[in-house]
């Protein structure tokens, strides 16, 4: 069942990634670059349906939150795999249609993300901790919209100037607070969590902490201090 729910997930994202030109056609300041374009649409998707997915499970069971370590729920486990179906799919699709150079830094983005969610997904534990990093899709929700607006020529509309608002400040949110609130979580219970475990959470904060810092000083640059002119998120 495991297998079936990710292998079904990757094959839903990489038929909506082939299919996106016909839903959303890319304007002609993105011709240029159509690969991009549908990368980011199938990223948006994703961010909306995990992002949302994680938010609502622990509003509607907010016992979820009682146990990240032990406790198994079905339709939690479930989106754990879609959402690690989607970042295997991402990493291939990058890798084969751009240079490492070039994307270097979100390979090894996702590369830790498929061990961490990986790990609980085929273990069945640490699902709700999994959960609480699902949160951080809320704020790529307006990341990716941010991405797209650019690309579609918006940058000077008030469209915009909102998305970038709402982005910097679900990034402090659920993107910054959430991973610092992991890391604490990490440190407290750690002697409820075995060693090979504790250390992969351990690397995994250790290397989203950082990168996580770096996106948002360039997010920052690009869209409020004038002394970011040229956009380096994705």
């Amino acid at each position: 069942m495991d297998l079936l729910v990710l292998g079904g997930s990757v094959g839903a994202f990489q038929l909506l990634n082939a299919g996106v030109e016909r839903l959303a056609p890319p304007p002609p300041s993105a011709q240029r670059n159509r690969w991009k374009w549908r990368n980011i649409w199938t990223s948006f998707a994703h961010s909306l349906l995990s992002g949302s997915g994680a938010l609502l499970g622990f509003c509607f069971t907010p016992r979820m939150a009682e146990d990240l370590l032990g406790a198994h729920w079905p339709a939690a486990h479930r989106l754990l795999g879609v959402s690690l179906g989607y970042f295997l799919q991402d990493f291939f699709d990058m890798l084969c249609h751009q240079k490492l150079h070039q994307c270097w830094e979100l390979l090894f983005h996702h590369s830790v993300v498929i061990a961490c969610f990986g790990f609980a997904f085929l273990v069945h534990r640490f699902v709700g901790f999994a959960m609480v990093a699902l949160l951080v899709e809320i704020n790529s929700i307006f990341l990716h919209l941010r991405t797209i607006l650019l690309m579609a020529g918006l940058a000077r509309t008030a469209s915009y100037r909102l998305t970038s608002l709402l982005n910097l400040g679900t990034y402090v949110v659920f993107r910054i607070t959430t991973l610092a609130w992991m890391t604490r979580w990490l440190a407290l219970n750690r002697e409820h969590i075995p060693p090979a475990s504790y250390a992969l959470g351990t690397v995994g904060m250790a290397v989203m902490t950082p990168m996580n810092i770096i996106l948002f000083y360039r997010l920052l640059c690009s869209d409020f201090l004038a002394s970011g002119r040229h956009d380096k998120t994705k």
